[in-house]
């Protein structure tokens, strides 16, 4: 199953003119600046804003196109807003109970009692709203979005109102749904850190374009596209726990790269995580370093290089099947006569674990 969007939305002052194409797993990302038209996306996917000339097809299912439109209240959907926009004179679970009567028995596939338990909410049952921080309203909305059991999700900027605590406090709420749900997640954000630790696939907009669309990790790090420039160029590589040293306080994680060590983590072996490689942590030998403090170092292969500002330089690596992105000054290339297909060692000074 794919999710198939067509949207020409002409404004005053703005068009949104998109053709998509979207898994019907995962988390997908709506990403880019403030005005680029992700909002106006995912309210038109959701119905919320009718327009005569879209097309949107879940699965086998054509919820709108030039012939019909089902409205937004007949759409096996969750939205969650920016603001939490919960009753007030109702209790939390009397909140997850009203958007609970959208649906019949028989189309509950998500029960309230596991709803709860992905957000955390069992302790905050009996509270009004009022008495919660906005971090608990949030995950009140989120539970409630998927009380009605949707066969798809929608998100937007549900992190967006919070404070950096707040945020800090949910984001691992959000992973455990992605590791969770069975259904699309489609998540619209401006903020880069959300987008690397949650998504499976990213939407690059841009004055109401699409610039880019794929995997995540394979958009993160081309060169032809702003993020690998950015001064957080980032790399994400999925990675499964290996095991622990007591001794050194350590823990070892498998990846398509080879074996990163960590600090030590109190995680199962075999459970699944990510990595984050900061560009700027990534430097380049032309040979296998064996007097050095930092452990983890892998061969590669630079696909491509690009110019930056300041004097910098950032290069697109191969390491096993993982594209890595590494950011050097143009004199260190020079120095070591880097080109494309060269074959140099991707030495990694730092490596951030999302859990």
């Amino acid at each position: 199953m794919t999710i198939h969007a067509g949207f020409n939305i002409d404004r005053d002052t703005f068009t949104l003119d998109v053709d998509l194409q979207l898994p019907s797993r995962g988390i997908t990302a709506f990403f880019g600046p403030s005005g680029c038209g992700k909002t106006t996306l995912l309210r038109a996917i959701a119905g919320l804003d009718h327009h005569a000339n879209g097309f949107l097809k879940i699965g086998d299912t054509i919820w709108q196109d030039g012939d019909h439109f089902i409205p937004p209240h007949q759409r096996p959907l969750g939205y969650v807003f920016q603001e939490a926009n919960l009753f007030p004179h109702l209790t939390v679970r009397r909140n997850l109970e009203y958007g609970r009567k959208r649906t019949t028995p028989a189309e509950q596939k998500i029960s309230l009692s596991r709803a709860v338990e992905l957000l955390g909410l069992d302790r905050l049952l009996d509270r009004k709203p009022t008495t919660l921080s906005g971090g608990e309203r949030q995950r009140v909305a989120m539970a409630r979005a998927l009380a009605v059991s949707p066969g798809i999700l929608l998100m937007d900027e549900p992190l967006a109102a919070l404070d950096h605590a707040s945020k800090q406090e949910i984001l691992p709420y959000l992973e455990s749904l992605h590791d969770e749900l069975e259904i699309p997640v489609l998540y619209v954000s401006h903020s880069l850190e959300e987008v690397v630790r949650l998504t499976d696939h990213l939407v690059l907009l841009e004055a109401g374009q699409v610039s880019a669309t794929g995997p995540v990790n394979d958009i993160l790090t081309r060169l032809d596209l702003p993020l690998a420039g950015d001064h957080d160029a980032a790399t994400i590589i999925e990675a499964v726990i290996a095991g622990h040293d007591k001794k050194y306080h350590l823990t070892y994680l498998d990846t398509d790269v080879g074996r990163f060590t960590v600090p030590c983590k109190p995680l199962p072996v075999g459970h699944q995580v990510r990595l984050r490689l900061t560009a700027r942590d990534v430097s380049l030998t032309l040979e296998q370093q064996s007097q050095t403090s930092i452990l983890n170092i892998f061969p590669a292969t630079i696909e491509a290089m690009q110019n930056e500002k300041d004097g910098q330089l950032s290069v697109r690596l191969l390491a096993g099947d993982s594209p890595i992105l590494a950011k050097i000054t143009r004199k260190a290339a020079d120095v070591l006569d880097l080109q494309p297909k060269n074959t140099v060692f991707a030495q990694v000074k730092s490596v951030v674990l999302l859990i």
